[in-house]
């Protein structure tokens, strides 16, 4: 059974009328009875919500669609997350402490482990995580797609999709530099050192386990940890658990990355400095990790055509709106669709361009205070981040 209230968009047409004491004669183009002599069509919603019943061939699918004008006027893009990169909430709990008139569940996450998402967040300007190894991020493969593919929306409102790149560094006072690989990931690359920031909360050993394509294999002989406030070395030690403290910075190390962090003591002087790069040169204020599947007006080639799951989506179109997109699954009455169906039915929203967000238990989509499609866990699944719309 689906939850909550079904919302159709409707375009209300407002005529207004001349006034009853119109001067016959002819009248100035200044005057204002002709300027009250009007047929004016009011605008489209800034926001809406439609479902739609859809026919596939492996059977009957229930999509929900939002559509959201970001250049009206109150109308913006938010990433919904926790206090930290790994607390999970539900979509309607995302979206409730935001006041979000809608919300779609973010990025494929590491699941029941440290519960991260796999691919670069930014919240209001600020990086978040940067994207696990390409063998570590929990997804179906797309082709052609990076792990640090998004969906971003700039500081004017403009959505599109981009990929983004972590440029982050440690620097010793004998100017040795180190390259730091990944920002507040679930994985630290082999041979990698990582950053982890206050904005994570969860155990710093098990980023240095497994490898760049198996979250399942040992972890790293040699792992080390170090921690940095005030722009020097406060300790070196083995990797924790647990918060990273306001004010405080820690470099974890791999295998040959643990060998070139053995180079600081505690007392040196080291310099951090971090930053996501996009391939567009526009910095994004939100973006959220996702594959894309619909590029130019044509889904990607290649897209698998015969594994059926509810889905999470979401795409631009030519005029700059942004489409979220959910198709419920793993039921009788709604079987899910592939991913080659994604890309069309994001198409067939009037989208350009798209991306595949986490499907699953996880596909959710909160309109107006209320879960409007079917997510096929009878307890919503709890997720680290969404993608919000703020709208009057």
């Amino acid at each position: 059974m689906r939850d909550g209230m079904v919302t159709v968009a409707v375009t209300a047409v407002l005529t207004v009328l001349l006034p009853a004491s119109t001067p016959a004669g002819p009248v100035s183009a200044a005057d204002p009875a002709l300027a009250a002599a009007v047929h004016a069509v009011a605008p489209a919603p800034a926001i809406t919500h439609r479902e739609e019943r859809i026919d596939t061939p492996g059977g009957p699918v229930t999509t929900d669609v939002v559509v959201a004008d970001l250049r009206r006027s109150g109308v913006q893009a938010t990433l919904l997350t926790g206090a930290t990169v790994g607390e999970r909430a539900t979509v309607a709990v995302h979206a409730d402490r935001a006041g979000a008139a809608a919300a779609l569940n973010g990025d494929f996450f590491d699941f029941a482990r440290s519960n991260v998402p796999a691919g670069p967040s930014v919240r209001d300007g600020r990086a978040l995580t940067s994207p696990v190894p390409p063998g570590r991020r929990l997804a179906p493969a797309v082709p052609g797609s990076d792990p640090g593919d998004v969906l971003a929306v700039d500081d004017g409102g403009t959505p599109r999709i981009d990929r983004l790149v972590l440029d982050a560094s440690a620097t010793a006072a004998d100017g040795t530099t180190l390259p730091i690989r990944t920002l507040n990931a679930y994985a630290v690359p082999v041979g990698g050192i990582g950053l982890l920031t206050p904005d994570w909360n969860g155990d710093r050993n098990a980023t240095l386990c497994g490898s760049d394509t198996d979250r399942d294999a040992p972890c790293a002989p040699d792992r080390i940890e170090v921690a940095v406030r005030d722009g020097a070395v406060a300790e070196v030690r083995p990797p924790g658990t647990g918060p990273v403290a306001d004010g405080e910075q820690i470099l974890v190390g791999r295998d040959e990355g643990a060998a070139a962090l053995r180079g600081l003591a505690p007392g040196d002087p080291v310099e951090i400095e971090h930053r996501m790069t996009a391939a567009s040169g526009v910095p994004p204020r939100t973006a959220v990790g996702g594959s894309p599947v619909l590029r130019d007006g044509a889904p990607v080639p290649g897209l698998d055509a015969a594994v059926r799951e509810p889905r999470s989506a979401a795409g631009i179109t030519a005029e700059g709106r942004l489409i979220l997109l959910t198709a419920d699954g793993r039921e009788s009455t709604s079987v899910g669709i592939t991913l080659a169906e994604t890309a069309e039915q994001l198409r067939r929203a009037g989208a350009v361009h798209g991306v595949n967000l986490d499907g699953g238990g996880s596909s959710t989509m909160v309109f107006r205070g209320q879960v409007v499609n079917a997510p096929s866990e009878d307890a919503h699944r709890a997720v680290p981040n969404a993608f919000g719309i703020l709208a009057p």
